[in-house]
């Protein structure tokens, strides 16, 4: 029990990555470094850090409430292929010295993902929830926010640890759901007993949450939270493309008092509800052709969006394709944007060369097989900047896409880029000078988070589904781990469903 006269000290730590099993780009401790490396007591990093997804939002969240933020650290790095053990081993230890440093403490709130994956270690969250629940001590509250891409496993809920995931896709709800697992947290420190329970769902889907079906399942959950006893629900839909035996979607309900039986009543209500929607008529993906083909018909007013989601570098792909790209050129359409290229040597040189300049440029197609090949264009640079910042979920930018180069080749306007980033927002095109608001096509290096901010100035938006590390086409991936049946309409894991509760007792 707490002296409620007294702020609560919680302690706040990230350690995030979106692991593909399928990506050719490798995990190094350098990958941290580059991305997100916040160690307190340094300052390195702080502002990214408070202004990064989830962590920011617990940070504010805990202080908004009138407690007292305790900061440790926070790691994130760009989706990518499976960590070494021993960069694991690094990052997890230092968030235990620094929980041991804290000194006296109310809570732990951890700001995770939920699909990262190290050698030698497929289920990094459950393990990271349990060594810090050894450290804390086993009586110590200890929460977990989530990505709702992750795939979350027996053993994470056996920790003991509260799980809360978002709801949306785009993510533009952290801010809310970090409240949710402060106020949770908060009310275990103080005495309350609650419950968690997960129901797996064996799926492999994709689905974003601006329309239906999956708004209204959204919605669903949403209002059974209103329900006595009921205080969160989270659907997880999964990572598909992390090739684990346990990728998946899931279903967590946290309940208190005695409500268990009717949390589990509603996770087994909520499962059986998703299958059909999981099963049913996904949202279109379209071939390379036909999403082009039905892009240039578009009448209406504003550019049709083309997502380029095999190739978005927010799941794990290199992000440097040119499928989409050589179809466009090769059908000589005009009045289209591309972007972003994860390119730094057509940058460098774009650079080098200086605005004005006409060149011939190879684009693209470096890092695999799944890139393609790459494409050789006359070009003409019409802007270098290395001071872009694009917005993710937030009012102000805080996303940077390193020396940049906008380019023309005919009437297709490209932007290339030198760190590895997906768009999220119009202002990557631009703050380079590419306006969109005209374009017939927009091209976007995305699977969905763009829509946040593009969906204003858009006509439409489509989904295509090119070769790709994020490819929907799980049949064409090389899984060792996930052991394919066909659906009706998609895919499901062989794995059997797990249903577990677990009591989260409050301190003596």
């Amino acid at each position: 029990m707490t002296d409620e006269s007294r702020p609560l000290r919680i302690f706040v730590a990230g350690l995030m990555h979106e692991t593909n099993g399928f990506s050719p780009i490798p995990t190094s401790i350098g990958s941290f470094e580059a991305d997100l490396a916040y160690i307190p007591p340094s300052d390195n990093m702080r502002e990214l850090a408070l202004n990064f997804a989830g962590y920011g939002d617990a940070v504010r969240a805990v202080r908004d409430a009138g407690n007292e933020p305790i900061e440790g650290p926070c790691f994130w790095a760009q989706p990518s292929g499976p960590i070494s053990a021993a960069v694991y081993a690094k990052l997890k230890h230092i968030v235990l010295d620094a929980l041991s440093e804290a000194g006296p403490i109310d809570a732990v709130l951890l700001v995770l993902h939920g699909a990262m994956i190290a050698e030698g270690f497929p289920d990094c969250e459950a393990d990271l929830l349990e060594a810090v629940r050894e450290a804390a001590g086993r009586e110590m509250p200890v929460g977990g926010l989530l990505d709702l891409h992750g795939n979350v496993s027996e053993a994470m809920v056996k920790s003991g640890a509260l799980l809360v995931g978002v709801k949306e896709y785009p993510h533009v709800d952290y801010p809310e759901r970090a409240r949710e697992l402060h106020d949770m947290l908060v009310e275990l420190a103080g005495g309350a007993c609650m419950t968690m329970t997960l129901r797996t769902i064996p799926w492999l889907s994709l689905q974003g949450t601006v329309e239906q079906p999956m708004r209204g399942f959204v919605d669903r959950m949403i209002e059974a939270e209103s329900a006595d006893g009921i205080r969160s629900v989270t659907l997880m839909h999964g990572f598909p493309w992390a090739d684990w035996a346990h990728a998946g979607a899931s279903v967590l309900v946290v309940s208190q008092g005695a409500n268990a039986e009717a949390a589990s009543a509603l996770a087994e209500d909520l499962a059986d509800a998703f299958v059909p929607i999981a099963d049913g008529a996904p949202t279109e993906r379209l071939s390379i052709a036909d999403a082009i083909d039905t892009a240039l018909s578009a009448r209406g007013k504003g550019p049709v969006v083309i997502a380029d989601s095999s190739d978005n570098p927010g799941g794990g792909a290199a992000c440097d394709s040119t499928f989409l790209l050589r179809e466009l050129i090769e059908r000589g359409c005009g009045n289209a944007a591309v972007g972003m290229i994860w390119d730094p040597q057509a940058a460098q040189i774009a650079a080098d060369a200086g605005v004005g300049t006409k060149l011939r440029l190879r684009i693209g197609g470096k890092v695999s097989a799944m890139s393609g090949d790459p494409v050789d264009l006359e070009c003409e640079v019409l802007a270098v900047r290395d001071d872009v910042k694009q917005r993710m979920f937030s009012a102000e930018p805080n996303v940077p896409i390193g020396l940049s180069a906008a380019l023309r080749a005919g009437g297709i306007k490209i932007v290339v880029n030198s760190i590895r980033q997906q768009v999220f927002d119009p202002d990557c095109f631009l703050q380079m000078g590419v306006e969109l608001v005209s374009k017939q096509l927009v091209v976007v290096k995305s699977s969905q988070h763009f829509r946040a901010l593009f969906d204003p100035i858009a006509q439409t938006t489509l989904y295509c589904d090119a070769p790709g590390s994020l490819s929907l086409d799980f049949a064409k991936l090389p899984y060792q781990s996930v052991k394919l049946a066909r659906s009706r309409a998609g895919f499901v894991s062989a794995e059997p469903v797990i249903r577990v509760q677990q009591a989260i007792a409050a301190p003596h």
